[in-house]
């Protein structure tokens, strides 16, 4: 298994795409010039955790959107953790007796958050290490699902002509035509499932919005711009139809 030396050669899609067909376990780092370093821990080709040198939703935060957890009961398990100095997930579990399938989905909505984090950054110094050491709040029960850390994901060939004769799916996406039909290719580009309703679409889109929108990439190149112009304008497509 070869994987490119810089992220500016590849997408991280195509890199988890790699290392889950070659089912993988070990650690995927991605080292910024400035210093950041990001990392993705993977068991059997399957995403456990992520952390990430930056700012990303807090599993409270997460667990708050859509009134799931009440705020107050938030605010006392994070202190009784904090005390406690165990993981705020396992505390909402066995403390606050927060249903645990609830708190595992919100756990890898954290993971998923943080995947699209490091999905922003256009370049990096790409290593793997085999030996996998994970951290303690990894999800090792319950990892990350191949649909959710690779859906949605830019792909190298995305941004790569066509040849002459070759038609391709809605939006450029790289999938052939008549072997996916447009609302099919909607939902894979949003990467939410076929059953989401219309307050997840509108969610999954806002969140790939603010990923691709050109304005929250002041740093990028003119090259960048474009191919960040051309990602928001298929996720928008994507999304109006499916709920315009």
């Amino acid at each position: 298994m070869n994987l490119p030396g810089r992220l500016k050669a590849t997408t991280l899609g195509d890199l988890l795409g790699t290392l889950h067909r070659s089912q993988a376990s070990g650690t995927l780092e991605l080292a910024e010039d400035s210093g950041k370093r990001h990392r993705v821990y993977l068991s059997n080709g399957l995403v456990v955790a992520v952390e990430v040198d930056g700012a990303t939703p807090t599993l409270a935060e997460i667990l708050k959107e859509g009134h799931r957890v009440g705020e107050d009961l938030l605010r006392r398990s994070l202190l009784r953790a904090m005390s406690s100095e165990r993981l705020h997930g396992d505390v909402l579990v066995r403390d606050f007796q927060v249903d645990k399938p609830v708190v595992d989905e919100a756990l890898r909505g954290q993971v998923a958050s943080r995947l699209e984090h490091i999905d922003r950054l256009m370049d990096a110094r790409v290593l793997f290490r085999v030996a996998l050491r994970v951290p303690k709040s990894a999800a090792t029960a319950s990892p990350l699902p191949a649909s959710r850390f690779l859906a949605g994901k830019r792909r190298a060939r995305d941004s790569k002509t066509p040849a002459p004769g070759r038609a391709r799916a809605p939006w450029s996406t790289g999938t052939p035509l008549g072997r996916e039909d447009p609302r099919s290719a909607a939902f894979r580009v949003l990467g939410v499932p076929p059953s989401a309703d219309e307050a997840e679409i509108r969610r999954a889109y806002r969140r790939l919005a603010r990923r691709f929108h050109p304005d929250t990439h002041p740093a990028a190149s003119d090259t960048e711009r474009r191919a960040l112009s051309d990602r928001f304008q298929t996720v928008t497509e994507a999304y109006r139809a499916l709920v315009a």
